[in-house]
């Protein structure tokens, strides 16, 4: 039995005591959850005396049968998907622009790329997004991918320029030894490294992205949550508020984890842990050389000789 260095290794009662605590702790959220829904689904009673039939009762799903209104969430969705497409193709550049005037060895081009950095950080995307509207009037489409691609693209920058730092100081010289410039040690060594290295982040961020085109709401941009908590239930009624955000809400987790698992997926691909996990077979030598003694070993274990 192998002991941690901060704490013995849990005894049998330990271990018992562990499990007992973990399915009472499951039972009691499943009992919580069990309760909100039948709460949920409970009929109430209105200001004015009117008993109101539970969120889950059919009258208030029935709108759904109606096309037009998957017509309008679908608009929603690829207003949603155009916007987060638009300013991901602008963050991606303009991460690797910060992350190089970041890392650059030159003051005077890091220390203005740092305070931008810092500033754009620091700013809240909703108020970015209202300011690009009332100061250069480009439009709720524009203001909100110019937002979302400069922060994000801040944020990107900061993890290419993390994945270039931790890159062995070797890879550097190596690219200046043999006659390259410094930029293109970066272009040509260290940045396809960091960037590889860095691509799960890079992902997993742009999952952000996505999420923040909501804010959008905001500034008049009719994306998926716009149409689907404002512009519907005015249309219908607030009778099927509840219906419509819990299926915009249904619409973003699939959105949203479609692209975490594609960041899992990539991350597993890319890890070299993962690719060590598959070594090449013991049959299939990788380096064809390596099997020249082998086969010379059996030729004269033959008796045979080249003609």
């Amino acid at each position: 039995m192998s002991l941690s260095v901060l704490y013995d290794a849990p005894g049998p009662k330990a271990r018992m005591r562990s499990r007992t605590i973990s399915v009472v702790g499951v039972i009691l959220i499943i009992g919580a959850l069990i309760l909100l829904v039948l709460a949920m689904g409970a009929p109430k009673a209105s200001a004015n005396g009117a008993i109101q039939p539970g969120l889950w009762d059919a009258s208030r799903w029935d709108v759904f049968s109606d096309v037009q209104v998957w017509r309008s969430l679908g608009q929603g969705v690829l207003a949603t998907l155009s916007m987060a497409g638009v300013a991901a193709a602008i963050a991606l550049p303009l991460g690797v622009v910060f992350s190089f005037g970041r890392a650059s060895d030159s003051a005077v081009v890091r220390v203005p790329s740092t305070v931008v950095l810092e500033f754009v950080r620091g700013m809240p995307v909703l108020l970015m997004m209202l300011f690009i509207l009332l100061v250069f009037s480009t439009g709720s489409f524009w203001a909100g991918v110019a937002a979302l691609a400069v922060y994000n693209g801040a944020i990107i920058g900061e993890a290419l320029r993390a994945g270039i730092k931790s890159l062995p100081r070797g890879q550097r010289e190596a690219g200046l030894a043999i006659g390259l410039t410094p930029i293109s040690t970066r272009m040509r060594i260290e940045f396809p490294q960091a960037f590889r290295q860095m691509l799960p982040i890079i992902i997993a961020q742009l999952v952000v992205l996505l999420k923040d085109t909501s804010l959008a709401f905001v500034v008049g941009y009719s994306e998926l949550l716009r149409v689907g908590v404002k512009n519907l239930p005015d249309f219908f009624g607030n009778r099927y508020a509840f219906s419509f955000f819990m299926v915009v809400l249904a619409i973003y987790l699939a959105m949203n984890l479609s692209l975490s698992w594609l960041a899992r997926v990539i991350a597993h691909r890319t890890n070299p842990k993962a690719k060590a996990a598959n070594p090449t077979p013991p049959n299939t030598p990788a380096d064809p050389v390596l099997a020249m003694p082998t086969a010379l070993g059996e030729q004269s274990r033959g008796g045979g000789s080249a003609p």
